[in-house]
């Protein structure tokens, strides 16, 4: 088995996408998800092969007359590598890999190892790593060069001096000596990464008072292209799956005296490994403390109602379910077929048309986002000392002033505001605020 695992990367490697599709389900997309990630992992798909399966083998996953036939596809297409739109068990992975003689990679290794590509900022390489280890592990005991490669930044550490002289102890099993380092090296990780949560969490709290945006949405939605069709943010854009994993953060001004701060995240998708979810949850507290979600569709893929119920489970997850959410059909210029659109507008009829690309319904998002922004509007009756100039000049900032009366040091002010802004008001403490009929 070591032989076929010193990696788990796939660039550069001939693979055969294999999907078992459990009883009576529908393979419905031809493995194009598995083949994107795939291609995204830099391997070249030589073959796909699909087969149904009534129940799942606990040795092999898909029966050990379905291995061997795979064996022959292996041969005949001269594979190296055999990806799975599965998540399989160390054993099958073990069993397999005897079979066939080639690596084997489940669905959850092949997302683990686009993402410890992607990661460029020392959080997000942390997590990677973590989630790696977590996940991965029992499928590398006794592999010390493998897990090397994926441990990453462990390989300077303890974690990753394995096998050196007086690392021994009487009688002690290597798969012991294994276990035991790599406990301490996710135990390193988590206190690292406790330490990072800690600072952003005191960054996101210096935020209070700012009305907080974040982009969500599954990957290669155009989370990117909007967060910089609204900011020029300069964010990187690419046409591949998990293109960022960082979270950036602009200042996105609505309106005169109406500044959101905007935040894009990492792409969801389905199956998205438990792993990544929770080592990935402190990049994801910009969504679990936003005012407001913005939820980017790509509305010209053909399983764009799947991949928002793949975003809401994501969103339940880590617990920011519940939070205002505006849903946005991006790419509606790329759609072939109208009677697609209907049908997703149909089932969400408060969701906008927009195309980041083009610029297509931006302007409608800005006003519907200001609406959210402010809350719904009151007509307010404001008495303040002529002293406390705040008060008047936040009140033409971010509403509309109606009438101004002077008299006895005091100003009679009465204008209209946005109802999220009134605590803001009140915090710049004048004598009176009258909430009026309109």
């Amino acid at each position: 088995m070591e032989k076929f695992r010193q990696t788990l990367r796939v660039r550069k490697e001939r693979a055969i996408l294999v999907g078992a599709i459990l009883g009576h389900a529908r393979a419905s997309d031809d493995l194009a998800e598995l083949t994107a990630l795939a291609e995204s992992a830099g391997a070249i798909v030589v073959d796909k092969f699909q087969q149904k399966i009534r129940t799942i083998n606990p040795v092999t996953y898909i029966g050990k007359g379905k291995a061997a036939l795979l064996t022959q596809r292996v041969h005949r297409f001269k594979a190296d590598v055999v990806i799975f739109d599965n998540d399989l068990s160390p054993r099958q992975i073990h069993e397999l890999e005897d079979i066939i003689a080639v690596k084997v990679l489940d669905r959850s290794e092949l997302i683990l190892d686009i993402f410890a590509t992607r990661a460029k900022t020392l959080q997000a390489k942390l997590q990677v790593e973590l989630a790696q280890l977590e996940y991965t592990y029992p499928r590398l005991t006794r592999m010390w060069s493998h897990l090397d490669a994926v441990a990453g930044a462990g390989g300077a550490t303890a974690a990753g001096t394995v096998g050196g002289i007086g690392t021994r102890g009487p009688g002690e099993q290597q798969l012991e000596i294994d276990r035991r380092l790599v406990s301490k090296r996710i135990t390193d990780l988590k206190h690292e990464l406790t330490r990072i949560d800690n600072r952003r969490i005191r960054e996101i709290d210096a935020r209070k008072g700012l009305f907080k945006i974040c982009i969500v949405g599954y990957t290669n939605a155009g989370k990117s292209t909007l967060l910089n069709a609204l900011t020029d943010a300069g964010a990187l854009v690419e046409d591949r799956l998990f293109a960022t994993l960082d979270t950036r953060t602009r200042k996105w001004t609505l309106t005169r005296g109406a500044e959101t701060l905007l935040s894009d995240t990492v792409g969801f998708i389905k199956n998205l490994p438990h792993q990544l979810v929770a080592s990935f949850k402190a990049t994801l507290e910009e969504a679990i403390n936003a005012d407001l979600l913005l939820h980017v569709v790509d509305a010209s893929n053909a399983d764009a109602l799947g991949q928002i119920d793949s975003v809401n489970a994501v969103l339940e997850e880590i617990g920011c379910g519940e939070n205002p959410i505006l849903i946005l059909l991006n790419k509606v210029d790329a759609i072939r077929k109208i009677s697609e659109l209907e049908v997703i507008q149909t089932l969400y009829p408060e969701a906008l048309c927009i195309s980041a690309r083009t610029g297509l319904g931006l302007e409608q998002l800005k006003q519907a986002v200001l609406a959210k922004y402010k809350g719904g509007e009151l007509l307010l009756r404001v008495n303040t000392p002529q002293s406390n100039g705040k008060v008047l000049s936040f009140l033409r900032a971010c509403g509309t002033v109606l009438n101004e009366e002077y008299c006895d040091g005091s100003i009679l002010i009465e204008a209209t505001l946005g109802q999220n802004q009134l605590p803001h008001l009140r915090r710049l403490r004048p004598e009176a605020i009258e909430i009026l009929p309109s």
